[in-house]
């Protein structure tokens, strides 16, 4: 399935020192929220100056189930698909994952789209957008220990979308001022934590998967 997803357009080309951050769409289910949800993200992202952004769909690698012979840990792609996730996903210093809440976790798909790497994950920063009816906060939790694993580290502050106060009928999105508020938070404390990591020179995005 391919992403419907138009990102805004700024018009600004933004300097290479400024970190690059990938929201993921962590669904790829029909009739999904989370496309909605990513471009709302990107849409008070653009308004920064200290990152770039890109909503990046996990729907658009078409990645089987978790196929690679050879653990991710020891970096041997053997696929096509795989060397074009991690050349993707390699490519940022940081990530925002947006995802619903199914059965108490992670879509499956997030997590084998996860699974497939580790050093383009390893290192760097996250941030999370849950929604679901309890606002996906069991979801970004299991995330936040998947991610752990790989050395990411996560940000304090989760944005929670319920289907109650966030999506009219629960079907449409239609955010308040408050889940805005704590999307900008989140950011300001992810670009922070990339910021000092990339001036430590312990991140970077140049990695663009392994032979």
């Amino acid at each position: 399935m391919r992403s419907t997803i138009q990102p805004p357009i700024t018009g600004q080309t933004a300097p290479a020192s400024r970190p690059k951050v990938a929201i993921i769409v962590g669904s790829t289910r029909p009739g999904r929220k989370a496309e909605a949800v990513a471009t709302w993200v990107h849409t008070l992202a653009a308004h920064r100056d200290d990152a770039t952004f890109e909503v990046v769909d996990i729907a658009d690698y078409a990645l089987p189930h978790l196929d690679e012979p050879v653990p991710p840990r020891a970096g041997h792609y053997s696929h096509p698909h795989t060397h074009a996730w991690a050349q993707k996903i390699g490519s940022y210093d940081a990530y925002v994952f947006v995802t619903p809440e199914y059965n108490a976790s992670v879509p499956g798909a997030l997590k084998n789209a996860i699974d497939f790497l580790y050093a383009e994950w390893n290192g760097k920063a996250a941030g999370f957008v849950g929604y679901g009816i309890q606002g996906g906060i069991r979801a970004v939790e299991h995330l936040r220990q998947i991610l752990g694993d790989l050395e990411v580290a996560p940000m304090p502050t989760t944005v929670a979308l319920t289907l109650a106060d966030d999506f009219q009928d629960h079907v449409h999105f239609t955010p308040g001022a408050v889940p805005a508020e704590n999307v900008a938070l989140m950011l300001d404390e992810l670009v922070a934590r990339t910021a000092r990591s990339r001036a430590a020179g312990r991140v970077g995005a140049d990695l663009v998967g392994h032979e």
